[in-house]
């Protein structure tokens, strides 16, 4: 079977990216796991009431990274220092390109010295992939891919629990007190007999562990989780519930990579496969890619952004400054109810409504509107049951972004597209509030405590 490029794909639909990804046929996000395990309201509440088990073994995808120049690629590619980036610790991995357009983001583990983890969705993966097969690296790689395109098991487990009972939960399964562990640092447990390392997280705000180990020994860590917390509340969450996580702890999980245009992008795109590139959603209707690009600025990646090494991308950020900032946008109670009317009256059934999250392309970017002049893009966008808040996350110009500006929303696309996902549907307009992001008060007040 013939893998063809990213430029080929382009250059098929008439050389513009954007015609290509508006009907591109990637699926968005999918959760290889039970969609509920209850119902999705539930368990959206366990990780503020109790205490969420959420499996993560399955959606990520991991790349392996060995050798005595693998932290120097590491480094080449991210914004983020790496100065006190020590062996049992993780941070936030963020690439730009040339100009200074996040490129993705993922999980940077430090598992032991010459030895790394970096989890997530493939963007940064790839462009880490791909420099480390055409630079001067003595590095080795192991990619291993999520459920969906992998075949067999996984090479590790990992399940997050996050809640207010999520420490005690631990302390049962080690028998003892929690260690004192920073946030994003980690530390080593024995759970039924077995090593588990632990990551301290906290989703949502919530204090918690994502626990890690060989796949073989998934089941027994899973069975001896659940034992521990049966009468503390733990609540087995499913993909709808966890795909809503990140509009809680203001994450935005797929801003359209900045990979289509730019220096040194063209030899990418020709290693990069088409289907590995997603999909554009939503109602930005510019034929300029750019136009839907994001900076780190405008998803609130500021602290991240680190000039004491050479990274690519540097001299943009340095010479660029902040015209964005990331916001959340709480949508009108009345407009959101009359769009979803609109969806009976269309014929669609309820099974397709009663949903916590609102995506049909892998990069979701819909105009944000002020007297009718856009100001901004708002991404994925879904229901908090924990706030009883239709939201979204947005990026907008600073000077709409005070909280309780009056915004609108133009939600959907002008024309509908040929993308897996999209039922025929009509644009509508949505007031929206301005609200800090994190919107809710426990993430944004203790989202890194302890840090």
């Amino acid at each position: 079977m013939t893998t063809i490029s990213l430029a080929d794909a382009i250059a098929a639909a008439g050389g513009n990216p954007v015609d290509y990804l508006r009907n591109a046929q990637a699926k968005p996000t999918v959760f290889p796991v039970a969609p509920e395990f209850s119902n999705w309201r539930s368990e959206q509440q366990s990780w503020r009431e109790s205490c969420a088990l959420l499996d993560q073994s399955h959606h990520m995808t991991d790349l392996f990274l060995t050798g005595p120049d693998a932290m120097r690629l590491l480094q080449d590619l991210a914004v983020n220092s790496f100065a006190t980036f020590t062996p049992g610790s993780a941070k936030q991995f963020v690439a730009v390109n040339h100009e200074g357009y996040v490129i993705g983001d993922a999980i940077l583990f430090h598992l032991a010295e010459n030895s790394f983890d970096l989890v997530g969705h493939p963007f940064a993966i790839d462009w880490v992939r791909y420099h480390a097969e055409l630079g001067d690296y003595d590095v080795q790689l192991e990619l291993d891919g999520n459920s969906i395109v992998r075949q067999g098991p996984p090479k590790l487990y990992r399940y997050e629990l996050q809640g207010p009972n999520a420490l005690p939960i631990v302390e049962r399964l080690i028998g003892g007190e929690v260690p004192a562990t920073k946030f994003f640092g980690m530390a080593d447990f024995t759970i039924a007999g077995r090593r588990v390392r632990g990551l301290r997280h906290g989703m949502a705000g919530q204090p918690g562990f994502e626990l890690f180990g060989p796949w073989e020994e998934g089941d027994e860590i899973r069975a001896a989780i659940l034992e521990a917390g049966a009468d503390l509340g733990i609540t087995q969450v499913g993909s709808m519930a966890y795909s809503s996580a990140n509009l809680e702890s203001a994450w935005v999980p797929s801003p359209t990579p900045a990979i289509f245009s730019g220096k040194g992008m063209d030899a990418y795109r020709e290693w990069l496969p088409a289907a590995r590139a997603g999909s554009i959603a939503g109602s930005v209707d510019s034929s300029r890619i750019e136009d839907y690009y994001v900076t780190p600025w405008d998803l609130g990646y500021d602290r991240s952004v680190k000039f004491d090494h050479e990274f690519i991308g540097r001299a943009a950020l340095e010479a660029g400054s902040a015209t964005r900032a990331k916001v959340t946008l709480v949508w009108d109670e009345e407009d959101v109810a009359a769009a979803m009317r609109s969806l009976f009256e269309d014929g669609l059934p309820a099974k397709y409504i009663a949903l916590p999250k609102a995506r049909y392309g892998f990069f979701q970017v819909d105009q944000v509107l002020v007297d009718g002049a856009q100001v901004g893009v708002s991404h994925d966008c879904g229901y908090i049951v924990n706030e009883q808040t239709f939201a979204s996350l947005a990026s907008i110009d600073l000077a709409h972004a005070e909280p309780g500006t009056k915004v609108t929303v133009l939600w959907g696309e002008r024309e509908n597209t040929r993308k897996p996902a999209v039922e025929p549907h009509r644009q509508v307009e949505i007031r929206a509030t301005v609200a800090p992001a994190p919107f809710s008060a426990e993430p944004r007040e203790n989202y890194r405590r302890n840090r």
